[in-house]
């Protein structure tokens, strides 16, 4: 793991604790050593926060996929569609729409 930038990012978080996207980078550096819970329990942190930072629904989605518990990346694929099509962001929907196709 990168452990330090790791620790960079939670230093920003320490300064500004509401830094949604340090909080989304340090799930992405967990994700990318496949520390699958910290990953997912960063992105939920990140939904709870902010429910309408719409890129982490896919991060988070495919987190579960790789835990094999694709019940739970459904919810979240349909979940982040709904983000996605309330603030008309077609690009970021039609990538979740894919991973749920890839999915069902």
């Amino acid at each position: 793991m990168n452990s330090e930038r790791i620790e960079s990012l939670k230093k920003v978080l320490e300064s500004d604790p509401g830094d949604t996207f340090a909080r989304y980078a340090i799930g992405l550096e967990y994700l990318s050593v496949n520390e699958l819970d910290d990953a997912k329990n960063t992105f939920n942190e990140i939904i709870a926060m902010d429910p309408n930072y719409v890129a982490v629904y896919y991060q988070l989605g495919k987190t579960y996929e790789l835990m094999g518990d694709e019940n739970s990346a459904k919810k979240i694929y349909e979940k982040g569609i709904y983000v996605a099509s309330s603030q008309s962001d077609e690009h970021t929907k039609n990538e979740l729409e894919l991973a749920l196709n890839e999915l069902i």
